[in-house]
C-alpha cells in the first residue's frame, strides 16, 4: 500500500487523477476500521490532513459551506443554530474521540446506509461539492447515493465541501442503537420543516440499501398542513395525520434482517421515530409561531 500526502488541494486533485483508486483519508474513522479488519486493502491511501480548506466552514446569508473534514465536534459547538439537524446527528456519532476526528465528508465518501449524517443531510436538502482536474460540480444529496456503499463520485473526483441551507424552521434527528455510544445505527430518522417553502423533508438511515427520503409521507404531510391552514394558524397536527405520516415513513423502508435488528423492527422503529420527531418539530414551530404573533 502506497501513501500519498498532497500539500495542497491542487496536488490532491492531480494525485487522484493519476491514481483514481486512491482512497482519501482525513479522520480515518471509517477507512481505518475497514483496513484493520482486512475488509479493504487499497493500493493507495491519500492523506488530506495538510489541506486546511477542508477543515473550515463559511456561514453565508442563506447557507453554510461545510468543509469535508470539519469534525462533528465543531459542528455541535459552532453550527447548532444554522444546522440543528446535523448538530443533533453529530451528537450521536460514536464517542468524543471519533467526533473530534470524523467528518461529514467521510460519511459521504463511505456512503454506508447507516452513516449518521445522511438523514440530516437529506432532510436539509444539502448539496455535495466535488472536484477533479476536469472541474467542479455540485451533486444534490438526493442524487448522491447510488447503491450500497456507492455514491455518484467519478473515479477522479474528491469531496471538497457540503452546502447546506441554514435552517428556516425546526429540525430533529432520532437514532435507534443497541447502546448509547460507539454503535452503528439500527435505524435513524431526520426531519426538517421548511416554512419558507411550506414543505417538509425527511431522511431515513439504515433501513434501505441507501439513505432515503420518505417522499410519499412528505407529500401527504405537505398537503395536510396546507389544507388545514396549519402553517398559518399554528394549531396542533391531528393525531390521524401524525399516524398516517408515520405509516408512510415506515412503508418507505426496504430494510434487511441482520445482527443489529430485524426488518420488521426497523420498519416499526422508523414509524415511531417519524411520529415523535414530527411532534417535536411541530411543537417547536408552534412555539415560534406564537412568539411571532405576540410580537406582532
Amino acid at each position: 500500500m502506497d501513501f500519498l500526502r498532497p500539500a495542497s488541494w491542487e496536488e490532491a486533485l492531480a494525485a487522484k487523477a493519476e491514481h483514481p483508486t486512491a482512497v482519501p483519508i482525513a479522520g480515518g474513522t471509517d477507512v481505518m476500521v475497514e483496513i484493520n479488519f482486512d475488509h479493504r486493502r487499497p493500493e493507495y491511501l491519500m492523506d488530506l490532513n495538510r489541506i486546511g480548506d477542508l477543515d473550515a466552514w463559511e456561514v453565508g446569508e442563506e447557507s453554510v459551506r461545510l468543509g469535508a473534514s470539519v469534525p462533528y465536534a465543531r459542528i455541535m459547538e459552532h453550527l447548532r443554530a444554522e444546522l440543528p439537524g446535523l448538530a443533533l446527528a453529530s451528537h450521536t456519532v460514536a464517542s468524543p474521540q471519533i467526533r473530534n476526528r470524523g467528518g461529514v465528508g467521510g460519511n459521504l465518501g463511505t456512503a454506508s446506509p447507516a452513516g449518521d449524517a445522511h438523514p440530516a443531510l437529506l432532510a436539509a436538502g444539502a448539496e455535495v461539492e466535488v472536484e477533479s482536474v476536469r472541474g467542479a460540480r455540485r451533486i444534490p444529496i438526493d442524487a448522491f447515493y447510488t447503491g450500497v456503499k456507492r455514491n455518484a463520485l467519478a473515479p477522479d473526483e474528491l469531496i471538497r465541501a457540503i452546502h447546506i441551507k441554514k435552517a428556516d424552521g425546526p429540525q430533529q434527528y432520532s437514532k435507534v442503537g443497541t447502546r448509547n455510544a460507539m454503535v452503528i445505527a439500527v435505524c435513524a430518522f431526520g426531519l426538517a420543516l421548511h416554512p419558507g417553502t411550506r414543505t417538509v423533508r425527511t431522511g431515513i438511515g439504515s433501513a434501505a440499501p441507501t439513505p432515503i427520503r420518505a417522499r410519499a409521507a412528505e407529500e401527504f404531510l405537505d398537503a395536510a398542513l396546507e389544507e388545514g391552514g396549519l402553517w398559518d394558524n399554528g394549531k396542533t397536527i391531528p393525531p390521524s395525520v401524525a399516524k398516517r405520516f408515520a405509516e408512510l415513513c415506515a412503508a418507505a423502508c426496504n430494510p434487511i434482517d441482520d445482527v443489529r435488528g430485524t426488518a420488521a423492527y426497523r420498519r416499526h422503529a422508523v414509524g415511531v421515530m417519524a411520529r415523535r420527531t414530527l411532534t417535536w418539530t411541530w411543537e417547536s414551530y408552534r412555539g415560534a409561531h406564537r412568539i411571532t404573533e405576540g410580537a406582532a
